[in-house]
């Protein structure tokens, strides 16, 4: 039977993820998830493309949102108090313009003393009313694009095959950053064609292939890029048809509400694959 097999939530965009065993989805994903975003001092977006070392950056958030944990090897953590009503600030997310709120000047220094280079915190204003694209329009938080990420167990599986075909080691599954992985589809790349699901009382819909990038080649525990691998083997057999490489889905959330590690899986609408 297709269940949820993990539920990863990211807290802070680029920064380590937080596994769970229920969580609430929200119009924007995941509830807290890419809430939170770090910047340079001009405001710019910071990511694992270009700031690998955001990796050795876990945070949590409390339940209700008031709190923001940072951890780190090597530092005491820090515990931010969740400011949502202070002055918006101008923060760019590749070339579009949002809004943040700063989150004061402790955290920016842990931020910048791990990243070592001037960095801010933000957090989406609640009024913030980004519209997402592909073929099912949503909304998210600080996201690169869609609200869920989605990835299927056998299509990891898969790319390890591939791997090992090219003498290459597998990558652990937390280089590609899903949200969620299903696992109980025997054939890989099913989310591809899975264009409407129901994941317990939630419905997700299909928006587009997720396309990826240099962030594949990080070493999640160590942050620092790790050679060419997975990126040269998933470009010799997932070339998407719009361009560029991709692995796994993004959907839109259709109707919010709880899902939980085991929940079953269900696809209601099929479609032809964009890869």
């Amino acid at each position: 039977m297709p269940h949820v097999a993990k539920l990863t939530c990211f807290p802070v965009k680029g920064a380590a993820g937080t596994h769970l065993d229920e969580a609430v989805l929200t119009p924007a994903g995941l509830a807290h998830d890419r809430s939170f975003m770090v910047t340079g001092a001009d405001g710019v977006f910071r990511t694992q493309r270009r700031d690998p070392r955001l990796a050795l950056v876990h945070p949590a958030v409390s339940p209700g949102g008031e709190l923001l944990t940072l951890r780190a090897d090597g530092l005491p953590p820090l515990d931010v108090p969740v400011d949502t009503r202070g002055p918006r600030v101008p923060v760019d997310l590749f070339g579009q313009p949002f809004h943040g709120i700063d989150q004061g000047e402790e955290a920016a220094r842990w931020l910048s003393g791990i990243l070592r280079a001037p960095s801010r915190l933000v957090r989406v204003p609640p009024e913030h009313d980004r519209i997402t694209d592909g073929r099912t329009p949503g909304t998210s938080g600080y996201a690169d694009s869609c609200a869920l990420h989605v990835l299927s167990r056998a299509t990891l599986d898969l790319l390890d095959e591939k791997l090992a075909e090219n003498g290459a080691p597998a990558v652990p599954a937390d280089r590609f950053r899903a949200n969620v992985v299903i696992d109980g589809w025997d054939e890989p790349h099913t989310e591809d064609r899975a264009h409407r699901l129901t994941v317990a009382g939630t419905d997700l819909g299909y928006a587009k292939p997720a396309i990826r990038c240099a962030v594949v080649m990080v070493d999640q525990r160590r942050g620092r890029r790790d050679g060419p691998e997975p990126l040269r083997t998933l470009a010799g057999y997932r070339r998407a048809a719009g361009g560029g490489v991709a692995l796994g889905v993004k959907y839109a959330v259709l109707r919010p509400g709880r899902i939980r590690v085991g929940d079953e899986v269900t696809v209601t609408a099929w479609g032809e694959s964009e890869v």
